[in-house]
């Protein structure tokens, strides 16, 4: 795939702000409308949006799919260690056991905003990785 400089000069323009919305979305979820999910998907969109402008070539120089696995599969192992401790503190699973802040703040939430990290996280790689397989493979698996 052959893409113009127009092209790659926009993405590249593009990806900060787009990555920037990403985390935005995913730190102010339990305030606003937004959150793991939806984070997750603005942020693995941008990396596909770099993906798209300067080939699969040099997005697999930038972005190792072995490291994109271990970083799903340690994300994961958080999410449930993030139960655990819930468990360990005398509730149940993913029962928030910090205290919470002033209503409207960003820690206001115990580990609510912890949670949707961990969330956004795993959607953006989950996302990358699918678009990646689909995009590398094209049906030839």
């Amino acid at each position: 795939m052959k893409s113009s400089n127009i092209i790659k000069t926009i993405a590249q323009k593009l990806f900060p702000f787009i990555t920037l919305f990403g985390i935005y979305l995913i730190l102010n979820g339990h305030l606003s409308p937004g959150g793991g999910f939806q984070g997750g998907v603005v942020l693995g969109t941008a990396v596909i949006l770099l993906f798209l402008s300067y080939g699969i070539e040099a997005t697999e120089q930038k972005v190792k799919m072995r490291c994109l696995s271990i970083l799903e599969e340690a994300i994961i192992l958080f999410f449930i260690f993030l139960g655990i401790l819930g468990i360990s503190t005398g509730y149940f699973f993913l029962k928030n056991f910090l205290p919470l802040g002033r209503a409207g703040q960003i820690l206001s939430a115990g580990f609510m905003p912890l949670l949707n990290l961990v969330i956004g996280i795993k959607v953006a790689a989950g996302i990358f990785g699918i678009f990646y397989i689909l995009f590398k493979y094209r049906g030839e698996i």
